[in-house]
């Protein structure tokens, strides 16, 4: 009986020693593990647009220290329930489509940050495309009396931005991520263009469209009113400007 507690003993000795050790040698391990990939969900543009935009993004590390990021996605107008007068009702899509593309390089600031990238404060230079079109099925009362007719019309808008960025990046069990670009500015070119395909229709009745599609988007894209020449698309359906852009996103992603 005395033999067998002494090498029981011996043996939670040795057990006490031992495994301290195995279990930092596996912690090193662990942390030594580098993890250079994540793929992102943004969660930001189905919230603002709906949950027809869905965008997928890819970050990569160049080292512990930058990044990289490519975006791509779809995209597509909000609902807008557009009605322009009495004699012109919007009842129908018949095509909504888009898609968004951007590009960012990103440098994780080594005094901000206790750990590698991706994890912690960034900032760096993005590039970002979006194109929004859809067409709309109208039925239009003539002004003269005559029997409702079915038009389409067409509205795109284009964009393309250059800025600066800064963000965080939190990162749960090594694995899961929370990005958030929070600071983005840039310089934008926008291009919003309304088409009506009718003949029928008189000026006074495009000028009414024109002015109620420009109050629906001012409604559903942040920043439209400082963005666009407002009164250029409520007289001729079109406008091209070079104003301030700004970017803000918020992710999901998962590490391998």
């Amino acid at each position: 009986m005395k033999e067998t507690n002494q090498h029981l003993l011996f043996f939670l000795v040795s057990f006490l020693i031992v495994f301290p050790q195995a279990v930092h040698a596996q912690d090193s391990t662990t942390k030594e593990k580098y993890l250079k990939n994540t793929i992102h969900i943004n969660i930001t543009n189905p919230i603002i647009f709906g949950s027809r935009n869905i965008i997928l993004g890819y970050e990569r590390n160049v080292n512990k220290r930058q990044t990289f990021t490519v975006n791509f996605g779809l995209a597509s107008f909000p609902n807008m329930g557009l009605v322009v007068s009495d004699s012109l009702r919007a009842h129908g899509n018949a095509e909504n489509k888009g898609f968004n593309f951007s590009v960012d390089y990103r440098f994780y600031l080594a005094k901000e940050n206790k750990y590698n990238a991706p994890r912690g404060i960034y900032i760096g230079p993005y590039y970002s495309y979006n194109y929004f079109g859809k067409k709309h099925v109208w039925t239009l009362k003539s002004t003269n009396g005559g029997a409702p007719v079915d038009v389409e019309t067409e509205t795109s808008l284009r964009f393309n931005t250059v800025g600066f960025e800064m963000g965080y990046q939190f990162v749960f069990w090594n694995r899961v991520s929370l990005d958030m670009i929070l600071i983005g500015p840039g310089i934008a070119t926008y291009n919003l263009k309304a088409t009506i395909n009718t003949d029928n229709l008189s000026e006074a009745d495009k000028i009414k469209f024109y002015i109620k599609l420009n109050e629906a988007l001012g409604d559903n894209f942040p920043g439209y009113s400082w963005a666009v020449d407002e009164s250029e698309f409520q007289n001729k359906g079109s406008t091209n400007t070079t104003s301030l852009g700004y970017r803000y996103v918020v992710q999901l992603g998962f590490r391998f």
